[in-house]
């Protein structure tokens, strides 16, 4: 841990079931200090994935990728979705649980030109054809999108601490309150009418 970091404490994901972890952590701060320099971004959208949900990875099952999930709350889970998108998981509740709130939206703060970059490296590599520039609002719109604008890599993260590693979340340092909208989660079929999927209300940020 660097010095003057205010990550949040282990005791802070341990303290809340998985569906209040994901309404806390909305105006939180996600930071990478990753050695291409700092981006950081609010939580303004997350889901919760319980261990009785039929979406969730650790449903009726365990394996070496869902392996991290049971691991002490606060640890990083990082999957691949549709062979090119990887997304970022906070494992919650107890160890051997398999319970997990993923990261679904955020409002870039720092580094934005470095995010920036990122978005524009991994979009150009994929079509092969440059496009517009990507919007501030467009950024960290979704969680494959956050991913790669935050420079998060499942080979670095996957399993890591996030009081230990140099991804972490910081507390909200905004006085200003805000409403917590509740609905069903995105992108997925079963357990579709669970709502699960938290955020920040008429914050523009948050994905379609």
């Amino acid at each position: 841990m660097i010095p003057g970091e205010n990550r949040l404490p282990i005791s802070f994901y341990e303290a809340y079931d998985t569906r209040t972890l994901a309404q806390k952590l909305l105006g939180c701060e996600l930071v990478h200090n990753s050695p291409d320099g700092i981006t950081s971004g609010i939580i303004v959208e997350t889901e919760a994935y319980l261990q009785d949900d039929p979406a969730c990875h650790a449903y009726q099952k365990r394996t070496a990728r869902t392996e991290p999930m049971y691991a002490a709350a606060g640890t990083i889970y990082v999957y691949l979705i549709y062979g090119m998108y990887q997304c970022v998981n906070v494992v919650s509740n107890k160890p051997g649980c398999g319970e997990a709130v993923l990261i679904r939206a955020l409002e870039p703060v720092k580094g934005i030109e470095l995010m920036e970059m990122r978005r524009e490296i991994s979009r150009n590599k994929k079509s092969g054809v440059l496009k517009k520039p990507i919007s501030t609002k467009e950024l960290c719109r979704g969680p494959g999108k956050l991913v790669q604008a935050m420079g998060i890599d499942k080979s670095v993260h996957n399993a890591q601490s996030l009081i230990e590693s140099n991804l972490y979340i910081t507390p909200s340092a905004s006085c200003n309150p805000f409403e917590i909208e509740i609905s069903k989660r995105i992108g997925i079929t079963q357990g579709a009418d669970f709502l699960y999927r938290y955020s920040i209300k008429n914050n523009p940020f948050v994905s379609k």
